[in-house]
């Protein structure tokens, strides 16, 4: 599994705080096996007991947050199946 390909632009043409600032930055990418991964603040702490009685998660899973400007912007790339 390696990543294929970023969704949406780069950190730095995104003018997100952190990346004008040279901090790292939220980012998704597509991986070669078609799964996605994320890079964005680890908050499993916070918000594993917000988690709807529906939801759960493993002990090797986190819960990440990824910015809205980030999402909104790889959305046009996101496949639709």
């Amino acid at each position: 599994m390696k990543i294929l390909r970023r969704l949406g632009k780069p950190p730095s043409q995104r003018q997100e705080e952190s990346s004008t600032t040279g901090q790292t930055c939220p980012d998704i990418f597509e991986l070669t096996n078609g799964d996605f991964a994320v890079v964005g603040t680890e908050a499993t702490e916070a918000l594993d007991q917000e988690l709807p009685d529906d939801a759960s998660r493993a002990d090797y899973e986190r819960i990440v947050i990824v910015s809205r400007k980030t999402m909104i912007d790889a959305k046009a790339d996101i496949p639709d199946a």
